[in-house]
């Protein structure tokens, strides 16, 4: 048996539709006594009590859409039912709502001269003999106007929070994908492009490599679109099916390798443990190691390059070392470079080093913890 639904509370105009007509209920109950009970009043003034009652509620209504003017309007209708009417009626939830609504909209200066006033011209009419108001209903609205300018504001703060939580979120992913487009595309373009000058320099001298180089260049854009297409899959539509190809792993390292070594590099590997770590690590693995290559066959002029993927104590273990002139990576902002490959590995707790290495060249080490957090 399923788990019990409670209904969901009204949203939008219905939800300020409910709050009007909830406290015209409150109020028209309080104040049914003028119409039934013994005459203490000419009925005009009472029609027009009813008048200025049905205005206050109702201009709940709009009280979300426009805090101040709704907040202002209910004051002086409050003020002038209590000053020209006979029968004491709950007219004060209405303004008591007003200032809620003018606090949860971010108007805090605002539903404090409100309150104020509203505890001022409170005070004076008692002052002035108002027998049905004494000091300790002041005292208990007194605090009313403070909850509800309190309630108001945490809400305010709260709903501030949430939009700046979901702001963030967002940019956190638009960096991601950015990152996943620039290691995808940047990986494969570059060793087209190794590709594509080795077969037009050697083609004509030696067809048969120069075929080679374009099947590999054929293998490589084959893959760039697979990877595209699985990347751009987070943006799809709603209604659009899920892709089914899983995130690369240590499992599609060895596709990296050969792409390399058809573009005219020598890759060793050396893999020990690690066969099947978690998804984010296996692909933070692939993705440092898929930009480390990139960034030798753009800038190393490597005559040998070392991928070392090793089970470490908590963690995976990762090195890219090669042989060339060191130069390899220059940070070209977020999501590219050594500073993409350091944020991949700084989301999981771990850290990533770059630099030359001891005996030359230029060598990528990174440390991957298998949990989330800091290590």
């Amino acid at each position: 048996m399923g788990g019990r639904r409670f209904p969901r509370p009204p949203r939008g105009r219905t939800r300020d539709a409910a709050l009007a007509g909830s406290v015209f209920v409150t109020v028209a109950l309080s104040s049914i006594d003028s119409l039934v009970g013994p005459r203490r009043e000419p009925w005009a003034v009472t029609a027009a009590s009813w008048a200025m009652l049905v205005a206050a509620c109702g201009a709940l209504y709009f009280g979300r859409r426009h805090p101040v003017p709704v907040g202002f309007a209910v004051l002086v209708l409050t003020m002038a039912f209590y000053l020209t009417s006979t029968y004491d009626g709950a007219l004060m939830m209405a303004l008591i709502a007003a200032l809620y609504l003018v606090a949860a909209q971010g108007r805090m200066r605002v539903a404090l001269a409100l309150g104020a006033l509203t505890v001022i011209f409170t005070a004076i009419g008692t002052l002035s003999g108002n027998k049905q108001v004494n000091g300790v209903a002041l005292f208990m609205l007194t605090g009313w106007v403070v909850a509800m300018v309190a309630l108001g504001w945490v809400r305010h703060s709260r709903l501030a929070y949430l939009r700046e939580a979901e702001r963030r979120a967002a940019g956190e992913e638009r960096l991601r994908i950015a990152r996943e487009l620039h290691d995808v595309v940047g990986h494969h373009l570059s060793l087209i492009n190794v590709q594509a000058g080795t077969a037009l320099h050697r083609y004509h001298r030696d067809p048969a490599q120069g075929e080679t180089a374009l099947a590999a260049i054929k293998e490589s854009s084959r893959d760039a679109l697979r990877d595209l297409r699985a990347t751009l899959g987070v943006l799809r539509q709603a209604d659009e099916e899920a892709p089914t190809a899983p995130a690369p792993g240590l499992d599609r390292i060895g596709d990296l390798v050969g792409a390399a070594r058809a573009a005219g590099l020598t890759v060793r590997t050396r893999l020990d443990g690690a066969a099947d770590p978690p998804t984010e690590v296996g692909l933070a693995a692939y993705r440092i190691v898929q930009e480390s290559l990139t960034n030798v066959s753009r800038h190393a002029r490597a005559a040998e390059v070392v991928v070392s993927v090793a089970d470490g104590p908590g963690g995976l273990l990762v090195e890219v070392a090669d042989d060339g002139r060191g130069a390899t990576a220059v940070p070209a902002g977020p999501g590219s470079g050594v500073d993409g490959m350091r944020e991949r590995a700084r989301a999981l707790g771990g850290e990533l080093t770059a630099g030359p290495g001891p005996g030359g060249g230029f060598v990528v080490r990174a440390r991957l913890p298998y949990r989330d957090g800091p290590p």
